[in-house]
């Protein structure tokens, strides 16, 4: 590795830590958002955000009639929002996403009010719990978060329905493991990230925009406006995949440390799914086969059927730990991510997309 490669292997892992430690909870990502169009700002010839406050990327191709290449992932993390404030100052809450309850306890957040409060999820101590309530799991009505202050301080800082983040920092673990928060889908922003940087050294005839989109979690909203909107030839989803680990069938779950999952499966167009594959084939991009049987759960659901239809493809990136505060990837199968998109988006061009339409007869 030279000393222009690794500069941007640690720029790219920085900018993956910057954006984890970052707070954008679904319907909240503007402050995320600018930091992300401040990142990509160098390696694109346009930004602009919609009504929804997607981001939206452009680097133009250099064909005047090739074709236009979306590549989507969202930005935004589950997370909390305050529901009441009781008497004696603890503050109720409620789940923004597919936050799961067994997740919370003793956890570190930030109330994001009037001014960021850091606070505690907190239950009643174990020696007050009844014969009946051992072994059930707590429900989240029964949690509440301490911030240290009385109720009319709190009342002061805080109101119903401001956000909840969690509290997480991103570490690196052994070998290129990286944990934190929100990579799912943070992950994918930066392999976009890298992606923009792997493009500067490519020729490519498409328009390629590179996309963060928002609201995700509740309900792949950014993704749908955006597509709607650009009206691109085709699509690429970069999310993630469930990894292997105890407890996930090994039938439904990537590898870590072996690039990325191509899905396969009715979300998925059979020519882009043929094309990654022999594209990641062409240039020794590792990656493996995810069968896809249903909908998708990605972006990638939504783009599919915009408008009249744009074709598809999905690229998962193996993930632990989902939605909890300790995500886990391999850096290495994000590279490799963004390598497989940088290398499909200088292969295609207008002869490729009229593939979608007329079949070869010949």
């Amino acid at each position: 590795m030279n000393d222009r490669e690794s500069s941007k292997l640690q720029e790219g892992k920085d900018f993956l830590s910057q954006i984890c430690e970052a707070h954008g909870i679904s319907g909240a990502e503007d402050e995320l958002g600018d930091m992300v169009a401040w990142a990509f700002e160098p390696l694109v010839d346009e930004i602009r955000t919609d009504a929804l406050r997607n981001v939206i990327m452009l680097r133009r191709g250099s064909a005047d009639n090739g074709p236009s290449v979306m590549l989507a992932a969202h930005m935004d993390e589950i997370g909390l929002a305050v529901t009441k404030i009781e008497d004696e100052g603890f503050i109720r809450f409620t789940a923004v996403g597919g936050v799961d309850p067994r997740n919370l306890l003793a956890k570190e957040v930030l109330v994001l009010g009037r001014r960021t409060l850091p606070g505690i999820v907190g239950i009643k101590p174990p020696h007050l719990i009844s014969p009946d309530e051992r072994g059930k799991a707590i429900k989240r009505e029964d949690m509440f978060i301490d911030v240290g202050l009385d109720a009319d301080e709190v009342r002061k800082q805080v109101s119903v329905g401001d956000l909840i983040a969690f509290d997480r920092s991103a570490e690196d673990l052994a070998g290129d493991r990286i944990t934190a928060k929100a990579l799912d889908d943070r992950a994918g922003v930066a392999a976009l990230y890298e992606a923009a940087l792997r493009l500067q050294d490519l020729r490519h005839d498409a328009d390629i925009y590179l996309v963060a989109t928002v609201q995700e979690e509740v309900g792949l909203r950014g993704a749908m406006t955006s597509t709607y909107g650009i009206r691109p030839d085709m699509g690429i989803a970069v999310d993630v995949g469930l990894a292997e680990m105890p407890g996930v069938p090994e039938e439904r779950s990537l590898k870590m440390g072996k690039g990325p999952g191509i899905g396969q499966g009715a979300n998925i167009h059979p020519h882009l799914h043929e094309k990654l594959v022999s594209v990641a084939k062409q240039q020794r991009i590792p990656n493996q086969k995810e069968v896809i049987a249903h909908r998708s759960g990605t972006d990638a659901w939504a783009m599919q059927v915009t408008r009249s239809g744009v074709p598809t493809a999905v690229l998962s990136i193996p993930l632990r730990y989902m939605h909890t505060s300790v995500e886990l990837v391999s850096w290495s199968d994000v590279r490799d991510t963004a390598a497989l998109m940088a290398e499909f988006c200088g292969s295609v061009d207008r002869e490729f997309v009229e593939g979608f339409y007329h079949e070869n007869t010949g």
